[in-house]
């Protein structure tokens, strides 16, 4: 990513439906300077690609609340470094000004933010330079300790606006049930009971009886103060020209309020007039909608569980070694790991967790590495290897130099990587997004076309007046009909119906090692019927070794794997790695230097080409050869075919433009790599394998493994050409590849999946990443992403369901034939429970579980 184009997230309270999503998100896409903005109803956040050079993350918030919303800045994607700081003690003026120009004028601090309202200190830094323990010393010291830092315990400003938005619903509903219960005993209860009910309709002025008063008073503070936020919300909405969820309730509501109030006070004024009240139509609505947000808002925070559940491997504390001047350890004290600054040494004791990225500086262990990695067994460390944050250290102590901290670690990158991909969204989402365009202004339409029908109706008489409930006129019939249309028609649900659906399986299947990058991935997999399986690192295990050497010169060996090393030791490609390693066995000592390659020359999948000291090396395959003029003896082609037959790769090396030896190196097969083919074919996916490598290795291979079509001695253009082809043909194909020169099939698959142990490049070109690198995941991707959609659907059928059967009962289908109608109050909880039934249906992908791969 250049330096200039940054990816900011925000915070955005006051969304209430797909209807403002889509407000926000086409504001900041119509921002100069955004490239990309996507915005997520079930995060209530919004993810903007921006170029900091024409737009800033500020003028991003003031664009949002511009239309009525507000945005809270989560990160600003400028500094990959930032901490949040508490200060206690004197805050005055003058102390403020000093922790300011103090901390400013340590190297390494790029901005410093004080809030003093929340007493905290935002600081973003560079890590290779400055640390959150030298920053708190700082404060500390420049203020002669009258000022004190700690971390900011409340950090994470996502779950704490979530915490705090779940109280403010749960008190506004216990509150709204304080004044909603008595007025729906005194309409509904108590009217049934002699005692009760002769008080109740005692007359206080004229017709005006005590319930309808006490009905009044009781349900004015639910209407005005509790509901006060459906008016804001309203407001807003109508003032950007979008009305949304909270105009539907503001309109429902207030109808049945002031008719009540204009019935109510005409009765008060009357001497013979019966008034009918909709008191408890108010009350009781807004009641259920904050019950039903407030259990949306509980549902919708289970949904990103998998991320704390992420963040929760890292460990709370750490011991850190204090060194003296000469580097020997002098004594350790347990830190916050969050205060872990680059190059501190951490001590991980057996049992214990690692505190950070790094590399081991004395000792030697097992270390389970599973939740990052997926492998299942340990892997031994001892000095120069790398461990990673969050695994855990099974028996030896290991002195560990941090190298990647805080949001730079491995850890932390899966989660960025899990959060991006519960933003983005599924193309099935437009389904949503152009219905919730119109469908706000269709049912105020809607419902003012079922009040005047019916109002028409009861006018003209055409219906008999023994259909009407007691105590009520046909205005008043017609006008709870609308109003019951209004409340029931909220498109909440169906807003909701894919972003929790793709948020839940985006989150079970990182917690499985499964990554993927969102709801388009997830689309595609679901649809895949042919699969293209690379072969080295994909099929085969990745780590080839060389188990024979064959000399058709007289050369002493050492001396030729010293010249074949030297040429691919500059070369990525796991051949040449294990042409290197098996090398460094030849030489007793650690620090072999090898010598120097000049003009060097790769070419992908084929071999490479460099000077070393005093000899042209070629090092390559067959077709390598021939395409560098260079003649193969017959008994070169004699071995390679016996090494083909064998599942080996030869590997030919020439100096001097002669053929001098060949190499045979092999790769294992993955575990259950036949099992996992099989399983595709009864899923009805075809398998294909494409490699670099020669014909004979990969016949061999994909005998051993199942796979009946191959193409071998494959260009990465040609991998890539091979996925079009498929695709021109109607097929939806996903790639498997591990390597660089998979990159260009990964980008032109329609899902391409990249082996965790992978290089960085294919995992970026990826849309989804298989961290365990087992093949069994493969299946995982496919079957989660078939799971997801049968919700995604099953949740449109809920959705749309309540609407559909919903909208024709509340507007009065049935009432002609069975007198049956709809209350608004019943419409509004039908309306609450459709968001809650559609988030509860996506939570339960929570309890997915893979297939299980039965080993032959």
């Amino acid at each position: 990513m250049e330096k200039n184009i940054l990816l900011c997230r925000l915070h955005i309270k006051g969304m209430a439906c797909k209807y403002c999503t889509s407000t926000v998100q086409f504001v900041l896409q119509a921002s100069p300077g955004v490239q990309r903005a996507s915005v997520a109803l079930a995060t209530e956040e919004a993810e903007i690609r921006y170029d900091r050079r024409i737009v800033s993350a500020g003028q991003l918030i003031q664009v949002v609340e511009e239309t009525g919303f507000e945005a809270i800045l989560v990160t600003t994607g400028e500094d990959r470094s930032r901490i949040d700081l508490k200060m206690d003690g004197v805050l005055d003026e003058r102390s403020l000004m000093i922790v300011k120009s103090s901390v400013q004028a340590l190297p390494g601090v790029e901005n410093i933010k004080i809030d003093t309202k929340l007493h905290k200190v935002t600081i973003s830094y560079k890590p290779e330079q400055t640390g959150p323990r030298d920053l708190i010393e700082v404060i500390k010291s420049a203020t002669s300790g009258l000022v004190n830092a700690s971390i900011y315990l409340e950090a994470d400003g996502r779950d704490q606006h979530r915490y705090v938005e779940i109280k403010q619903y749960r008190q506004s509903f216990l509150w709204s049930l304080i004044f909603t219960i008595p007025v729906f005993l005194t309409s509904m209860v108590f009217m049934y009971i002699p005692w009760l009910k002769a008080g109740l309709e005692r007359k206080v002025f004229n017709m005006m009886s005590t319930g309808e008063l006490l009905r009044w008073i009781l349900s004015t503070p639910v209407q005005f103060v509790i509901g006060r936020k459906f008016y804001a919300g309203a407001y807003k909405a109508m003032c950007r020209g979008s009305p949304n969820m909270d105009v539907l309730i503001a309109l429902g509501t207030n109808t049945a309020y002031f008719y009540s109030v204009y019935s109510v006070l005409r009765a008060a004024t009357s001497a013979n007039y019966m008034s009918t009240d909709f008191f408890e139509t108010s009350s009781m609505l807004i009641s259920f909608i904050l019950l039903g947000k407030y259990l949306e808002i509980l549902a919708k925070g289970k949904t990103s569980e998998a991320i704390a559940k992420l963040m929760d491997l890292a460990p709370e504390t750490a011991i850190l070694l204090i060194h003296d001047h000469e580097g020997n350890v002098v004594g350790e004290k347990e830190i916050d790991s969050r205060l872990i600054q680059k190059n501190d040494v951490i001590k991980v004791v057996p049992g214990g967790k690692v505190a950070s990225d790094g590399f081991v500086i004395w000792g030697q262990s097992h270390v389970n590495e599973s939740m990052i990695t997926g492998e299942s067994r340990p892997v031994a460390k001892r000095k120069g290897d790398t461990v990673i944050g969050g695994t855990v250290n099974e028996n030896g102590v290991l002195h560990v130099r941090a190298t990647f901290v805080g949001s730079e670690s491995a850890l932390a990158q899966i989660v960025r990587l899990v959060e991006s991909a519960q933003m983005a969204k599924a193309p099935v989402q437009k389904f949503a997004d152009q219905i919730s365009r119109v469908f706000v202004p269709l049912v105020i339409l809607f419902s003012l076309l079922t009040w005047l029908a019916w109002f028409v109706a009861g006018r003209l008489h055409s219906y008999p007046n023994s259909w009407l409930p007691p105590s009520m006129d046909s205005f008043q019939l017609a006008l709870q009909f609308g109003i019951s249309v209004m409340v029931i028609a909220c498109p909440c649900a169906l807003g909701l119906a894919t972003p929790t659906a793709v948020m839940v399986a985006t989150g079970v299947g990182a917690s499985q090692g499964v990554l993927i990058k969102g709801g388009q991935a997830l689309e595609s997999a679901q649809k895949v019927d042919c699969i293209v399986f690379d072969k080295t690192g994909t099929l085969t295990i990745g780590k080839p070794v060389v188990v024979d050497t064959r000399l058709l010169k007289n050369t002493v060996l050492r001396e030729f794997y010293d010249y074949a090393a030297a040429a691919e030791i500059n070369s990525e490609h796991p051949l040449a790695k294990a042409i290197v390693e098996h090398a460094k066995k030849l030489h007793p000592e650690e620090t072999h230097i090898w010598p120097e390659a000049r003009n060097f020359i790769s070419v992908t999948g084929h071999g490479v080409k460099a000077e070393v000291s005093d000899k042209s090396i070629i090092v390559g395959n067959k077709s390598f050869m021939l395409s560098s003029v260079i003649d193969i003896p017959s008994e070169a082609l004699e071995i390679l075919m016996e090494e083909e037959e064998r599942a080996r790769t030869g590997i030919i090396v020439a100096m001097d433009r002669e053929v001098v030896g060949i190499i045979s190196v092999s790769d294992p097969i993955k575990p259950n790599a036949h099992e996992v083919i099989s399983y595709l074919k009864s899923m009805n996916v075809e398998s294909i394998m494409v490699t670099g490598d020669n014909w004979g290795t990969a016949n061999a291979i994909s005998k051993e493994v199942g796979i009946e079509k191959i193409i071998a001695e494959a260009k990465p253009e040609q991998k890539a050409e091979m996925v079009k082809e498929l695709q021109l043909s109607g097929r939806t194909v996903a790639m498997v590849g591990d390597g660089i020169n998979d990159s260009p099939a990964l980008v032109s698959a329609d899902v391409g999946l990249a082996i965790g142990a992978g290089t960085d490049v294919a995992i970026e070109a990826a849309d989804i990443v298989l961290m365990k690198s087992n093949l069994e995941d493969v299946i995982t991707a496919i079957d989660l992403s078939k799971k997801t959609f049968f919700r995604i659907r099953m949740n449109y059928v809920w959705a749309l369901g309540y609407n559909v059967i919903g909208i024709p009962i509340a507007a009065g289908v049935l009432f002609p034939s069975t007198g049956f109608r709809l209350p608004p109050w019943v419409a509004g909880a039908a309306m609450a429970a459709s968001s809650v039934s559609v988030v509860c249906w996506s939570l339960l992908l929570r309890y997915y579980k893979s297939p299980k791969i039965v080993s032959s």
